[in-house]
Formats: C-alpha cells, structure tokens, sequence
C-alpha cells in the first residue's frame, strides 16, 4: 500500500489494527488488561505483609474475606452469590481449584462451564471483589480425596502429597496448564488474584519436608508472583509454616484465636494475622445430624479476630452442594461419607438465602466502613412443584445389555485400575462384580465402601468397612454371584489418603478359597452411560419392580423456573439425575432429607426426572420450597 493511501485512510487502518489485536486476544485467551503498562495500573508493588499490617501498594489494606467455591454453585447463580457477598461487607473472595474435576484423564483437563475458573474470578472482579487463590494441588474441601484425581492411585506404590515422582510428574504437567491461566489473574499483570495458598494444612499431615518447598518453586517457576500464604490448624500449625511465605490460621473458636495468633508471632515475628477460615459452621456426614453454629457466637468471633488486629476469610460464606459423585468423607475411628448438601450452616443456605449471620456480619461491617454498602440483591423465587410420579422403569439387570462392554478379569479389579476412560480408570460412581459359584458359604473380603450382595438377582445383604463377611445361601447348579459397589466418597482428610482404592479391594473368598473369572460392570453414570438408554428401553413400572432399578418421569414446569427441593419420602437411598444433570445423593438415614434443585437447570415445559434407587421405590418424588437438612446439633 502507497504512503499515500495510508494517510488517505487512517481510520479504517486503525479499525483494522483494532480487528487483528481483539482477534488475536479471543484466540490466545489473553487477558486484555496485560496490554496496558504497569505504570498506568499503578500495581507495582501487590499485596504486601509489611510489618504487622498487610499493605495494597501504598495503602494499609484489611482482608475481608468469604469463601464460595465456583464448582459448588451453578454457573447460573455465580453473579448472585458474588453481589451478596460484596453486599454483606466483604471485599475478598477465597475460592479452592479442584484438580480431580479439572483433569479427569491424564492430560485432559476442562475448565468450560461449571469449572470455568477465569470466568469466576474475572466476575469477583467485576462486582468489586478481590481474589485468594488456594490451588492446591491437594484441597480438603471435603471433596473426593480432597481434590486430588483418582487416577493416581492406579499407582501402587504412590504416596501422595510428598516429592515421589509418581506424584510430582503429575502436579507439574497439572501446574504447567493451570498457572497458565492463573497468571494472567494476578494483581501485578492487571487482575483480580492478590495471593496465593500454598498447599493447604500440610502441617497436619507433614509426610515429607521437602514437599511444601518443592510446592512453593513449582508456583513460583510458573509465573505466580502475588504473595504466597500456607493455612494450617491448631494440630499442625507448628509444623506448616514455610520460609519465605506468610502463615496464616484455621479456627472456629475464640478460645483458639489467642494461642494460634500468639504462635504466630512466635514463629514469624511481627507479620500482618490472618485467619484463613473462620469455620462459619460445619460439614455433615450420612447418618448424624445437621450441625450448626449460633449466629451471635459468629459475630462475637468476628468481632474478638478484628479486635487482635488479625484479616479473615469467613469458610464458608456460601458452602453450595456437592453436586455429582464430588464428596468426600472422614476415616477415622470409623468411615463417614459427606452429604450431598454443602450448607455448612454457612451465611449464605445451600440456595443462596440469607441467614440470621449474614443479617448480623452485614450490620457489624457496615458499622465500621463508613460508607454504605451496597443493597442486597433480592431473593431468588422457589416453588414446590406438583408432585411427580414416576412412569417407566428399567431394572439394573435389563440394563445391563445396553452397557459398554464390561471387563473381564481373572480377579477382581479394583475401580481405579479398571481399564476404562482412556486408561485412567473410574473416578466415581459404582462397579459391578459378577462371576460363577456353584456352593454355600461364607463370602468375606474388602468392599469399599459399600456393596449390595446378589445371589442371581437377589439381594442377601451387604459388605462394607464393618460388615466384611456374609453368608451365601444353599444353592443348586450355576448361580451368578454378584455384588454392586458403590464409592460412596474418598477420604478427603488425615494419614489414609494413600489407601483410597474403591470397589473390591485385592481377593474375595468363598470358604476361603478366592473366587475367579469376574466380569466387571463399570456404572459411573456420567452422561454417555445414560445415552445408551433409548425410549424403547424403558417399561411400565411393574406392581413388585426388581432392585437396583432406574425410575424415569417427567417434571412439568408451567412458568419461569424456580429453585426447588425434592423430597424422596418413601425412596431408601440413589441418585437423582435431572435433565442429565447429577444433583447427588440422597439416604433415608439422615440428616438430609431433600435434594436441592436449581432453577437454572430447569426448563420450562417437561423436565427428564431419572433415580437410580437401589433398594425400594416410594410412589412419588416431592417438591418443596424449603429445605429440610436434618435434625440441629450446636457444633462443638
């Protein structure tokens, strides 16, 4: 092009320019904001530690922090949550990143929809938020083996959470593909992210010390450049701390916050305090109650970790749900599975409503900013719909046709090693073992966690960490024996995490003699496995149906959908699949009765209601517009 036309048209030049720079940042997945100089974003400097105040550039800077977890809540309702929490007085979102979600398969990772991390951090941003990332790789969480992907433990020899290679190959290959998106997040490069976690409660369970080390330069050689914290609790604070990096605290009472903050000083001398999770509440198992925590016990604690000059991130601010097969559980004394709700007790309820703590926090905060908050969104719509009464059926054993074809082995295989999914086994869900016996007796070895037992297709009872042996009835010729075993949700917490293998674990013995020649079902109940079930599959549901069984019937939303619950009375224990989405668990053992259902995963018109129930149908499934967690403990 002649000098002359370029002057001629200067306009359409730069139009062009414009083109070829917003289409090269849509492809590359840039942030927009890494084209403009440090020195007009004035971030030069980040978050500091300086002294005994934590500094924002040149200003004292006070974290006020809550922790939403964006793979908890609906996509739909992330913007909601996040304007609630900006309203309540916080200017801080915590959140943790889950690798097992984001790297399902070895090298294949996902982080489009629910698991969309950039989206979630740049909408803090948006509503006025600053970010803390806790990337892990390990996370608690109480999430599926706190967070760490199951094809790890196809391993025999792993040890997670230390510098065996099996380990550190995999964390680095995650690493090299999550900093890459998170760097660009930083405060210094024009975002949101002013720290970042380094691990997570290592100190409770320090197997290796050169591990937390060896966490801090593989953050560090991958660009993050924000100010690095550890989090630990009472147990294992005297052992988290890290050279080089802020130590911050766990606690839930008052009577901690004085020897923990006291430890602190000893330790790493006069340093800004921070409690990275006031527990705003707590988790519950299967089987015990719906604990809760005093909302004026809240704000009493609050107001004593601000009067010891101390910043806090308040766990949870909102818990959301444990959507999927995503819990985890608690193996001490004895295993205990984490429900489907998240709640927490938290200051925002599992649906995003408020709470007697976010009325009481938002009061005391607004006290001490000085300048109005802002006015809280209003409250989404919830309907109890008519109830819905199931119409077609498929028990599990017809359905067997119409799966993938299954493994045959000359033992059992546990879940983990099963070769599906690309060779990265199966994370969640449930494994059917079937072979041939052709006698009475005992049957006895390890079932984890818990495995209905079938004589043909008859349920005799069950195996699990407390029932490791039954006895198999007199029978005549050729008997299928089978045993359906569901992972139930992998320790998330303590010195065991090692030994989270599901399915039946090594041999399982017939009068001591070691049964052979299985075929291996893997049900993980993701979306293809559903796809294989077309509308001829399905029949009338039958006067006397057969069990484990699939119940299918159709939901009718008239108008704009709402957030629901629904009530299983009459139903013993399954899962609840909506529209092909996983909505959990659900147990008539308690605490939680209903099931929480998003409005945003509704449509208006017909609705696919799927439950996989594995030992008794009630006739009809329930809606309410209130949910129903259980029997209160005060949590101690």
């Amino acid at each position: 092009m002649s000098t002359w036309s370029v002057r001629r048209r200067p306009g359409r030049t730069l139009g062009i320019l414009l083109l070829v720079i917003v289409g090269f940042l849509v492809v590359r997945r840039l942030n927009w904001r890494s084209l403009i100089p440090l020195w007009l974003r004035h971030r030069h400097k980040g978050l500091q530690a300086n002294g005994q105040n934590f500094m924002l550039e040149d200003s004292t800077f006070w974290i006020f922090g809550g922790s939403m977890h964006y793979f908890r809540v609906p996509k739909e309702y992330w913007k909601d949550r996040l304007l609630k929490m900006r309203a309540c007085g916080l200017n801080t979102l915590t959140t943790y990143i889950p690798w097992n979600l984001h790297e399902p398969e070895r090298g294949k990772f996902d982080f489009s929809g629910n698991l969309d991390l950039e989206a979630f951090v740049l909408m803090a941003e948006e509503v006025g938020l600053w970010v803390i990332l806790r990337p892990g790789p390990y996370i608690c969480s109480e999430i599926d083996l706190g967070g760490l992907p199951s094809w790890l433990l196809q391993d025999p020899g792993m040890k997670l959470r230390t510098t065996y290679k099996g380990f550190t190959e995999a964390v680095d290959l995650y690493f090299d593909h999550l900093m890459s998106r998170v760097v660009p997040l930083q405060y210094k490069h024009g975002g949101p992210v002013i720290a970042v976690q380094v691990e997570n409660e290592y100190g409770s369970y320090y197997k290796d010390p050169a591990y937390m080390p060896y966490i801090k330069k593989a953050l560090e050689n991958r660009g993050i450049v924000e100010l690095l914290l550890t989090s630990d609790n009472r147990d294992g604070l005297s052992k988290g701390v890290l050279d080089g990096v802020l130590a911050t605290i766990n606690l839930q009472s008052q009577q901690d916050l004085q020897a923990l903050t006291t430890f602190l000083l000893s330790v790493q001398g006069v340093r800004p305090k921070m409690v990275m999770e006031y527990w705003t509440g707590w988790f519950d198992s299967w089987g015990g109650p719906h604990n809760i925590l005093d909302s004026s016990e809240v704000l009493k604690t609050v107001s004593a970790i601000l009067d010891a000059g101390s910043s806090f991130n308040l766990y949870m601010f909102h818990g959301g749900t444990n959507f999927g097969f995503i819990n985890g559980a608690m193996h001490f004394s004895e295993y205990k599975s984490d429900v489907t709700s998240y709640d927490y007790d938290a200051v925002l309820t599992e649906a995003g409503d408020y709470t007697a703590k976010y009325v009481k926090l938002r009061d005391f905060f607004s006290s001490l900013s000085g300048v109005p908050l802002p006015i809280p969104p209003d409250l989404l719509p919830k309907t109890a719909y008519e109830p819905l009464r199931p119409s077609f059926y498929l028990s599990l054993w017809d359905a067997l046709q119409y799966m993938e074809v299954p493994v045959y082995a000359e033992k059992p295989v546990n879940m983990e090693n099963l070769p599906v999914n690309n060779g990265n086994g199966q994370s969640f869900g449930y494994i059917l073992y079937e072979t041939s016996i052709t006698s009475s007796g005992v049957l006895r070895g390890l079932v984890r966690d818990r495995g209905q037992v079938f004589v043909n297709t008859v349920s005799i009872g069950f195996l699990d960490y407390e029932k490791k042996e039954i006895g198999i009835p007199l029978i005549q010729g050729y008997t299928i024996l089978r045993i359906l075993v569901e992972n139930r949700g992998r320790v998330n917490y303590g010195d065991n995490i090692d030994d989270q293998r599901k399915g039946i674990i090594g041999n399982i013995y017939l009068n001591d003699s070691p049964l052979k020649k299985f075929k291996i079902y893997s049900l993980d109940m993701k979306e293809k496995f559903f796809q294989r079930f077309s509308s001829g599959t399905w029949s009338p549901i039958p006067d006397a149906p057969a069990f484990p069984a699939f119940f299918l019937g159709p939901l009718s939303v008239a108008f704009s959908p709402s957030d629901t619950f629904m009530k299983l009375e009459g139903w013993e224990k399954g899962v609840v699949f909506v529209n092909g989405r996983n909505l959990g668990r659900y147990w008539n053992i308690g605490p939680q009765e209903t099931l929480y259902l998003p409005g945003a995963w509704l449509e208006q018109g017909l609705n696919k209601v799927l439950v996989f129930e594995e030992k008794m149908a009630g006739p009809v499934i329930q809606f309410t517009e209130t949910p129903h967690l259980g029997r209160n403990q005060y949590f101690n």
